[in-house]
């Protein structure tokens, strides 16, 4: 159940990712043998098929009984990204302009929306960055760190473990194990609790209120001041 709810964020329906999977198991079959394997009415069994073919995640095989085969899914998933980010470009080219956020805060709920956002905020930094994170959520940025440190970008680090930085500064600090704080640019900030285990609870605050992001910073620096007075 879980490799066929991965495969519908691909574009298929659930009964096509049932289908794919049986394809990829079994190899070329007619739809009556997917029928068969799926337990799929045979109505919805030829809708589904052709869904597939019309996707790009199976072809027809003519041979005397027609049969499907599908499409790997190394080829399958790059071309369907490949079109995404073609949609991507169209869609960027015809938005208007959007209107700057400058006052207000935002209030992001779930786990993954605020890994989401944490890791767009550092991708988005064009000159510097200051940022509390334990271990746990850091790790979970992947190489985003080092890549932007490798870029240039400034960065200063407070964690709670050994983190090598070739170009950046980091601070050893006890970090409580679900707080997110981070500065972009002196522009935007993102601060709360990130609770792996309780998606609905975790909730973090985005503003781009200039005041707020001064005060956040000033705290930041004093905190970064008393740690180097004592090392």
């Amino acid at each position: 159940m879980e490799l066929i709810e991965k495969l519908i964020h691909f574009g298929l329906s659930r009964p096509e990712a049932n289908i794919y999977i049986t394809l990829i198991k079994h190899g070329a079959l007619t739809g009556y043998e997917v029928a068969k394997f799926t337990g799929l009415s045979r109505s919805n069994t030829y809708t589904s098929l052709a869904g597939l073919v019309d996707k790009g995640a199976a072809y027809v095989l003519e041979e005397q009984v027609t049969k499907y085969i599908p499409v790997d899914f190394e080829e399958f998933s790059r071309n369907y990204i490949n079109a995404l980010q073609d949609c991507k470009k169209e869609i960027l080219s015809a938005l208007p302009a959007p209107v700057r956020l400058t006052e207000g805060y935002i209030t992001i709920r779930g786990s993954r929306q605020i890994l989401d956002k944490l890791k767009n905020m550092l991708l988005s930094a064009e000159y510097r960055i200051y940022a509390s994170l334990p271990q746990n959520i850091l790790a979970q940025t992947g190489d985003i760190f080092p890549s932007l440190s490798a870029q240039g970008k400034k960065i200063v680090l407070l964690t709670d473990e050994n983190y090598e930085l070739l170009n950046g500064t980091v601070y050893l600090t006890p970090t409580p194990a679900t707080q997110i704080r981070l500065i972009v640019d002196s522009e935007r900030i993102l601060t709360g609790e990130l609770l792996p285990d309780r998606e609905d609870a975790s909730t973090c605050l985005y503003s781009e209120n200039q005041n707020l992001v001064n005060v956040f910073k000033e705290m930041l620096q004093n905190e970064i001041k008393l740690l180097t007075l004592s090392s």
